[in-house]
């Protein structure tokens, strides 16, 4: 099993594959606490990532509040091994589709 640091590079080096134009931004845990490690800028849309190493990984306080609020419209996911494809499939259609 990876550690979660290590899967987080990898997420970032297929994110950054797929779209070479996104900024990534690694948010700062103990600034607010729960919000997404990740924040992805891609032209006029954005996604948050909360990286697990398992899907079975505990949830820090506000992890699944920050996730639900930006799930909303469609930009908050939780992301580990069993579902990275599926993730950036969601990545995909979210940031070549047509609507902000």
């Amino acid at each position: 099993m990876k550690k979660e640091n290590t899967f987080q590079a990898e997420v970032i080096n297929d994110i950054l594959k797929q779209f070479p134009e996104a900024d990534i931004v690694k948010n700062d845990a103990n600034y607010r606490q729960g919000f997404p490690d990740l924040t992805i800028f891609y032209k006029d849309k954005f996604a948050v990532l909360e990286v697990k190493r398992t899907e079975k990984a505990s949830h820090q306080p506000n992890q699944d509040y920050y996730i639900k609020k930006y799930n909303k419209c469609n930009s908050g996911y939780f992301v580990y091994p069993e579902n990275k494809e599926e993730v950036l499939k969601h990545l995909e259609r979210r940031f070549k589709s047509s609507d902000i």
